[in-house]
């Protein structure tokens, strides 16, 4: 019913020696990313009156993301300051031929996800409305209301600052956009207790893909809501979230401990997700470095404060090229600290990590969760932030991941990534099967994110040799038939894409044909392909 769109028509791929391809067609960008479109897109662009940019400067920022890789050029980038705005680009370009509408966050996709070649791009940025605080039910608690394109850094000082209140679950980074990150999961180490972002959302305002404005829920609209969720930006723009929100504490206890071996790492981060709440942890992570001195891959990568080296003596002999860091993290008042101290002593007494490599600091908790802006700060500075992301995000099921670590880490990867190799169990049970993210079907399955921060080429390795790289590891889980799922995914045909969602296929495909028949939003995801509209009257 839904023909699949052809990776190499609409997004400029890298080639060989990681420089990006270009189209061979001349004139003004068109739907396939080369030649213009027909007259019916054109009429339909003179029509943008409203928040729409064409220069030059604006076209070339949103033909390109953090990943680097993909570059497709837009017609034009549309600054929405109202739902209404997204409404109407939505509609206007539902009546021209070939039109197709994306929305863009703060442009932290890796593969192209926020791009449409020769189509539309909503600067989601621009929309105005201010957050507000509101009752998240009749009876309930308090939540806050936010626009789609807000940063999360940004609700969290409204949060904190304006109310000592805050969500419960976030991402480790929060230099990203509300609708982009309920578009796709939103993870980070407080998702094992609470879930991820799309377990911890109310209430949302979508404009689908005919330019109809819902407002849905649970309880009312609801498959749209559940759709949206996890959605890939396939169904529906966010244009607003309620999110419920919690008294923040003031100070985080923070610990890190190393292992040698994987099993006993992933023993322990296993225990420490399955335990109750009041003895528990709040946040688990983890991450696997190598066995060296590397200042980007190795042992630097572990201590909190310079007071507290690392010390490579207390390796065991005979460790294997990859250790691992296991971290987790206590919230609590300032006349908890006692309490804390004793519980911490308690849950580290049991883990069976290397004695004398554990790390520990206490932090404001606004600063724990801005951990990752120091990361970025970093990475500006030495150019690498603007150098290609070609970042990999594997869900992989808890029976297969020590068979992962031995063929991915210790062979494939054994010589580090240039930037973190995050691995770190989550709970199916806290993700809601409704929504449209697809899961491994273990109970407990670990998150791996390959987030490369390597130079741009030729201080650093080539970006094709990074995808390839990546390649490599994809092969590796499924021809070794691990449970697996891409998070953040991206696929070039329909049977990958099929196998992606397995039994929910269907489902997928049936929630595209109710809200986005046409196939106009999210073209980047390379999922559907544009279909003509019924008329091509202009409204």
């Amino acid at each position: 019913m839904i023909a699949y769109l052809d990776q190499q028509q609409q997004q400029q791929r890298l080639a060989p020696d990681g420089e990006k391809e270009t189209s061979a067609a001349g004139g003004a960008p068109g739907p396939d990313g080369g030649a213009p479109g027909p007259d019916g897109d054109q009429d339909v662009l003179r029509s943008l009156d409203f928040h729409a940019a064409t220069d030059p400067a604006a076209v070339a920022a949103a033909a390109e993301d953090f990943g680097g890789i993909v570059q497709a050029r837009p017609a034009a980038v549309i600054r929405p300051s109202t739902t209404d705005d997204v409404a109407s680009a939505i509609r206007l370009a539902a009546h021209s031929p070939r039109l197709t509408v994306a929305a863009r966050g703060n442009g932290h996709s890796v593969n192209g996800q926020a791009m449409a070649a020769g189509g539309l791009v909503l600067d989601m940025r621009y929309l105005s409305a201010p957050m507000e605080l509101v009752r998240a039910a009749e009876g309930g608690g308090l939540a806050v209301d936010v626009p789609g394109g807000a940063l999360w850094e940004e609700v969290l000082e409204w949060g904190v600052r304006r109310h000592g209140m805050a969500p419960a679950s976030w991402t480790d980074y929060l230099g990203l956009t509300v609708g982009g990150t309920l578009s796709n999961g939103g993870i980070s180490g407080e998702a094992f207790r609470h879930g991820p972002q799309i377990s911890n959302v109310t209430e949302l305002e979508v404009v689908t893909g005919d330019g109809k404005r819902v407002v849905c829920s649970a309880g009312s609209s609801s498959d749209l809501f559940f759709a949206v969720l996890g959605g890939l930006g396939q169904f529906g723009v966010i244009t607003r979230a309620r999110i419920p929100l919690h008294p923040a504490p003031h100070l985080v206890k923070w610990i890190r401990v190393v292992y040698n071996r994987f099993e006993d790492y992933s023993r322990d981060a296993e225990w420490l997700v399955t335990r109750p709440e009041p003895d528990g942890c709040d946040y688990v992570e983890g991450f696997a470095f190598v066995n060296s001195a590397d200042p980007v891959n190795g042992w630097p990568l572990v201590p909190l404060s310079p007071a507290s080296p690392f010390d490579p003596a207390l390796i065991p002999a005979g460790s294997g090229p990859v250790l691992y860091c296991l971290e987790l993290a206590l919230h609590f008042n300032h006349d908890e600290r006692g309490a804390i101290e004793q519980r911490a002593d308690e849950i580290v007494r049991r883990l069976r990590y290397i004695r004398g490599l554990e790390f520990a600091v206490e932090a404001t908790y606004v600063d724990f969760l801005s951990r990752v802006k120091r990361v970025e700060e970093a990475a500006r500075a030495n150019g690498s932030w603007a150098a290609p992301h070609p970042w990999l995000n594997l869900l992989v099921a808890s029976s297969d991941i020590i068979d992962f670590d031995r063929n991915v880490f210790k062979r494939i990867l054994k010589h580090g990534i240039g930037g973190p190799m995050l691995v770190y169990p989550l709970l199916r049970r806290k993700w809601d099967r409704r929504t449209s993210v697809a899961l491994p079907d273990s109970e407990i399955f670990y998150l791996v994110a390959l987030l490369r921060f390597s130079r741009a080429y030729p201080e650093g390795p080539a970006a094709a040799d990074q995808v390839a790289q990546n390649r490599e590891v994809v092969e590796c889980c499924r021809s070794n038939g691990y449970d697996f799922k891409l998070y953040l995914p991206h696929y070039q045909s329909e049977a990958d894409w099929a196998d992606h969602f397995g039994r929910q296929w269907p489902r997928f495909v049936d929630r595209k044909a109710r809200y986005d028949p046409l196939a106009i939003l999210a073209p980047g995801q390379k999922l559907f392909s544009r279909s003509r509209p019924p008329s091509p009257a202009l409204p």
